[in-house]
């Protein structure tokens, strides 16, 4: 861009004629002008600048390209000026290549001069006293010339008006460049090179610095190089690797949206106020980088939306700032649709395909470790009791009036193995261990006590039928607990509330798919209706039911009703809100989404399998050469199996990944959160046996032996001393059969005594 200081005309057209680069040259007029050129150089991607003017008009480009954004490491500045002084404007941060004219060493006593002597204060400095000295010494050589009587005494003018182009003027043979050469008269700025016609200028100096400014204010001004004004004059630099990192890189904006775990935002631990991203998309990106070579910036889109039209066709998100050109690359989950492809490029894909997905609270499965007494009511199990209870005592009173029981009767059943004398504790053993498979042991002697015993056996047999058919039902039937296993479950009930997000993807996919449906009904009405119609045609399109699902229309009217959640966050918090699996909300969305949800979330579950599948892939601008390099970058990464690499690292490897347990289905057993109360049940037992044995010990040892001896019946006679005392009691119903244990008890204790003892 340039000024009216700098005579440009026509031949600026060819300055870059031979340079291979786009380029664009404007020039100005007002502050309209600038804003409207650099917003045209933005939308074209113009990334390095060049401005030549007078420096108040500087200061308003780059006031304006500062407001813009267009300084950082994708835009060059180079500012040129005849004038004099510092560079100021206010920018931010900037870095400008600062050129301006120096006058020589030699000149500058005689350029200050010139104020004081001749006034001349007209600006640019250089150019007044350019015009100065070469009006002063063509005067002084045209005195010499008149002194050596060169110049004619007879010389005649052509006005313009005389002047006709059929009329060639007179050419007279004056050799003024020769006294011109021959001046010996100090320049005031620079000393003039007088050459051939065409090759004759003054010889200035122009600094180069390198001026950077912070916060409206240079903070400095180095001196990087220096440029004498010639037709092939080079540019002197002193750091010629300083220079070559002064142009503009190639640095690409990226605008991307939020979203685990393609790209997730760093909390900034330095506190330089720099935001970070990580995630699946910027492994993706630096990989493409290494390939491509390329700088890249990246912001989070101003609404966090990937790209959706309205019905004036009006898109936002993504899709919008690569529209306008605020944007190179669109980088994220970002779907590959029909409309967008009208507006932006897409890369090949970098990931597979992917569709929506239902998300869903897991259903929870009450567990109790006593689920076993669950099964039978407790009215149920105090009958139980009592029926046990009242069968061992029926039982005993049988066995004890009972004519033919075997205490009544031991003469009569004297020669059998086994004799067992039911009383009551024996009674209550008995019907205790006939409810298992071990047995009760020896039946009643007695018919009637047998009779009472089949009955508890009959009794038993069909409670513990009963009750180990109810047990495995009770037991399955909560595991087959599933609602719903589909989008077209989900539809067909009414407990659920469902709904996408607020102007996603996937809402747009509903509300098109009911739009359709309404579409066909009313080209099926049409069609019915239409008066045209033969009767034979008319007969053909008459059927009872419609021909057209209305499924959408259906859905899309309950999501209405559900209000869609405008965040995941709300979303996910309304999903784990729910009662339960059969009664709440369920949420509608990419399936990467709730894949990711349920992967650090043991309360979701992902239900139903995915439709509507779309891959995921890389936006450019429409026309961006961008596109024919990431598609290359890109099928280079998949041969060599690095998109593979991201996706384990990323999904199976992810550190936020959490280990849940394993849910309860039908295929295993009976978890140990439902039948560990039978364990407890078992050290319970093991503990009061172990309680009774120590207090049988006790009992028997310290109580029983010494109150024997003393508190005898005067009836009773006593065997032995000490602790080998043994009563004998003599009770005419005393059998045989204890006399004799009796007898062989004090044989034992004789044989284990001592000989004093004895």
């Amino acid at each position: 861009m340039f000024d009216d200081t700098f005579v440009m005309d026509h031949k600026y057209k060819s300055l870059l004629q031979n340079i291979p680069t786009r380029h664009i040259i404007a020039s100005i007029d007002d502050t309209t002008s600038i804003k409207l050129h650099l917003s045209r150089f933005r939308d074209v991607d113009i990334v390095n600048f060049f401005v030549l003017g007078k420096l108040s008009i500087i200061k308003s480009v780059l006031d304006h390209a500062n407001s813009n954004k267009l300084f950082g490491r994708k835009y060059a500045w180079h500012v040129i000026t005849q004038d004099k002084g510092s560079l100021k404007c206010g920018c931010s941060n900037a870095t400008i290549l600062y050129v301006k004219p120096e006058p020589d060493a030699g000149s500058r006593e005689k350029l200050s001069n010139l104020k004081t002597t001749y006034g001349l204060t007209s600006t640019p400095e250089l150019k007044a006293a350019f015009y100065f000295d070469f009006y002063y010494r063509s005067l002084l050589a045209i005195r010499s010339m008149m002194n050596s009587v060169e110049w004619p005494t007879n010389m005649t003018y052509t006005t313009c008006d005389e002047y006709n182009e059929e009329n060639p003027l007179p050419r007279r043979n004056i050799d003024l460049r020769r006294y011109l050469k021959d001046m010996t008269e100090p320049p005031s700025y620079a000393p003039f090179l007088i050459d051939t016609n065409g090759h004759s200028y003054e010889e200035f100096t122009m600094r180069l610095e390198k001026v950077t400014v912070l916060n409206s204010q240079s903070v400095s001004a180095e001196n990087v190089g220096s440029w004498k004004a010639s037709l092939n004059s080079p540019i002197v630099v002193k750091d010629a690797a300083n220079m070559s990192h002064f142009s503009a890189v190639t640095v690409y904006r990226v605008v991307t949206v939020l979203q685990n775990p393609f790209m997730i935002q760093v909390d900034d631990e330095d506190g330089k106020g720099v935001v970070k991203f990580k995630g699946y998309c910027i492994d993706l990106i630096e990989e493409i980088r290494k390939l491509i070579g390329f700088e890249y910036e990246i912001y989070i889109a101003p609404d966090n939306n990937f790209g959706n039209m309205d019905e004036n066709g009006q898109w936002n998100g993504m899709v919008k700032e690569l529209v306008e050109k605020r944007a190179d690359i669109a980088l994220g989950s970002l779907s590959v649709m029909a409309e967008r492809e009208n507006v932006v490029d897409f890369t090949v894909p970098y990931y597979d395909l992917v569709g929506i997905t239902i998300l869903m609270k897991k259903p929870q499965t009450p567990t109790s470790l006593f689920k076993f007494l669950t099964v039978l009511e407790n009215d149920v199990w105090m009958c139980i009791l009592g029926a046990y209870f009242f069968t061992s005592f029926l039982m005993w009173v049988f066995d004890r009036w009972s004519p033919y029981s075997y205490q009544n009767n031991r003469n009569k059943y004297k020669d059998d193995e086994e004799k067992r004398e039911f009383n009551l504790k024996e009674c209550l053993w008995f019907c205790m261990t006939s409810l298992t498979p071990q047995g009760g042991g020896e039946a009643p002697k007695n018919l009637s006590g047998r009779l009472v015993a089949a009955t508890w056996w009959l009794f038993g047999f069909i409670i513990i039928a009963s009750y180990t058919a109810n047990l495995a039902a009770f037991l399955t039937v909560s595991r087959l607990d599933t609602p719903v296993e589909s989008l077209d479950d989900l539809s067909k009930q009414y407990k659920i509330q469902y709904a996408p997000l607020n102007g996603s993807a996937t809402m747009t996919y509903f509300q098109r798919m009911a739009d359709i449906e309404t579409r066909f009904y009313e080209i099926w009405k049409d069609m019915s209706l239409n008066d045209s119609l033969s009767e034979v045609e008319r007969a053909k399109l008459a059927v009872w039911d419609y021909p057209v699902s209305d499924k959408y229309t259906k859905m899309w009217q309950a999501m209405k009703e559900a209000k869609l959640p405008n965040t995941l966050e709300e979303a996910i918090e309304r999903v784990k809100s729910s009662k339960s699996s059969s009664e709440g909300f369920a949420y509608l969305g990419d399936a990467t989404d709730i894949r990711y949800q349920v992967m650090i979330d043991c309360d979701l579950q992902m239900v139903g399998d995915e439709f509507s599948r779309k891959p995921y892939a890389i936006a450019v601008q429409q026309g961006s050469p961008l596109k024919d390099q990431f598609n290359n970058a890109i099928l280079l990464l998949l041969n060599k199996r690095k998109l593979e690499k991201l996706k384990e690292t990323w999904w199976n490897m992810n550190p936020e990944r959490i280990q849940c347990e394993k849910q309860d289905n039908q295929s295993d057993g009976i978890s140990i959160h439902n039948i560990g109360g039978v364990f407890i049940v078992i050290f319970v037992g093991i503990g009061l046996a172990c309680f009774t044995l120590a207090f049988e010990y006790w009992w028997y040892k310290y109580k029983k032996s010494s109150k024997v001896a003393n508190t005898m019946n005067p009836k009773q006679m006593v065997i032995g001393r000490g602790e080998f005392t043994y009563p004998i009691i003599p009770n005419y119903e005393t059998s045989g059969m204890r006399s004799r244990n009796i007898i062989q008890g004090l044989r034992r204790s004789i044989s284990q005594s001592t000989p004093k003892q004895q």
